[in-house]
C-alpha cells in the first residue's frame, strides 16, 4: 500500500513518524527518498557482473541519440525521476558498453601508434581508468558541488552525485567516437604532418568534440528543474573557439601533441 505524503513528511527528517505510531509498512515514497547515495552506489556496482539483467539495447539507443539528438536522452532521465525517484542510472549497461568502445578504440590506437600487446593493455587501462573514470569522478564532483552550492532554486532538494557522473559519461561518449575512432582513419593520411591543412583538421576534430561535451553537459543540468543559470556552462564554447583560433595561428596541432603524449605514456 502506498501512502500520500506531504512535502514536510516525505523527506528523511521524520523516520519515526511511521514506525513508532503504526505497524504498517514504510511508504514506498519514503523508502525511495531516503535511500542513501552509498546504497545506490552499492546496488549499481553489484549489477556490473550481472549482464543478463542489463538493458544493453536501451543503452545502445542512448548512445545513438547522444550523437544524433541528445535532448531525447535527457527526456528519458526526467521520466526516470518521475518513476524511480532518481535521475541517476540504476543500470550499468551504458558504462559496460562505453568500456567496450574504449577497448575497440584502444585497439585502433595500438595500430596507429604501433604498440605491442602489453603496451596496448597499458594504454587501455590508462584510457579507461584515468581518462574516463578518474577524470569523470573529478568533473562530476566539481559540478555536483557547484550546482548544489550556487545554482539550486529549491534547497529542499539536491542534484544527485550519481547523476552528475552520468552526465559526464553521456558527454564523454561523442568525443570518444570523434577523437578515438573517426579521427584515427585520417590521422596518417591528413593530420600527421606540419601543414596548415593537417593542423586545421586535427584542431577541428577537437573543437567539435569539446562542443559536444559542453553542450551535452549543459543539457544534463538544464533538465534538472531545481537549477537555474545553467546557461553559464555554454560560456566554455566561445573560450574553446578562441583557443582554437590561437592554436591555428600559433602552429599547434592538438591531435599530434596528444598522440605524442599517448605514445610517451606507454613507452
Amino acid at each position: 500500500m502506498k501512502y500520500a505524503t506531504s512535502p514536510s513528511t516525505s523527506r528523511c527528517s521524520s523516520p519515526m513518524m511511521f514506525s513508532s505510531s503504526s505497524s504498517l509498512p514504510t511508504p514506498i515514497t519514503y523508502r525511495h527518498n531516503c535511500m542513501g547515495a552509498a546504497t545506490k552506489c552499492y546496488k549499481y556496482l553489484r549489477k556490473l557482473l550481472k549482464f543478463q539483467q542489463m538493458d544493453f539495447e536501451f543503452a545502445a539507443w542512448q548512445m545513438v541519440f547522444l550523437l544524433a539528438s541528445p535532448q531525447k536522452v535527457y527526456r528519458n532521465f526526467q521520466n526516470r525521476k518521475q518513476t524511480k525517484q532518481q535521475f541517476a542510472r540504476d543500470d550499468p549497461a551504458f558504462l559496460v558498453l562505453l568500456a567496450g568502445w574504449l577497448f575497440v578504440s584502444s585497439v585502433g590506437f595500438a595500430i596507429v601508434l604501433r604498440l605491442n600487446f602489453f603496451r596496448f593493455l597499458q594504454f587501455f587501462v590508462y584510457t579507461m581508468f584515468l581518462d574516463c573514470i578518474l577524470v569523470g569522478l573529478c568533473v562530476a564532483t566539481v559540478f555536483w558541488f557547484i550546482t548544489n552550492r550556487y545554482l539550486r532554486l529549491d534547497h529542499t532538494q539536491d542534484v544527485e552525485w550519481g547523476y552528475a557522473f552520468d552526465i559526464h559519461l553521456n558527454a564523454f561518449f561523442p568525443p570518444l567516437v570523434i577523437l578515438n575512432f573517426l579521427q584515427l582513419f585520417v590521422y596518417h593520411a591528413i593530420i600527421n604532418s606540419d601543414s596548415f591543412t593537417a593542423r586545421f583538421f586535427g584542431n577541428t576534430f577537437w573543437l567539435v568534440a569539446v562542443a559536444y561535451y559542453v553542450y551535452i553537459t549543459f543539457l544534463g543540468y538544464t533538465s534538472v528543474e531545481i537549477l537555474h543559470r545553467t546557461a553559464g556552462i555554454l560560456w566554455v564554447l566561445p573560450c574553446a573557439f578562441l583557443i582554437y583560433i590561437i592554436f591555428l595561428c600559433a602552429g599547434i596541432n592538438v591531435t599530434k601533441e596528444v598522440m605524442s603524449l599517448y605514445h610517451n605514456r606507454v613507452s
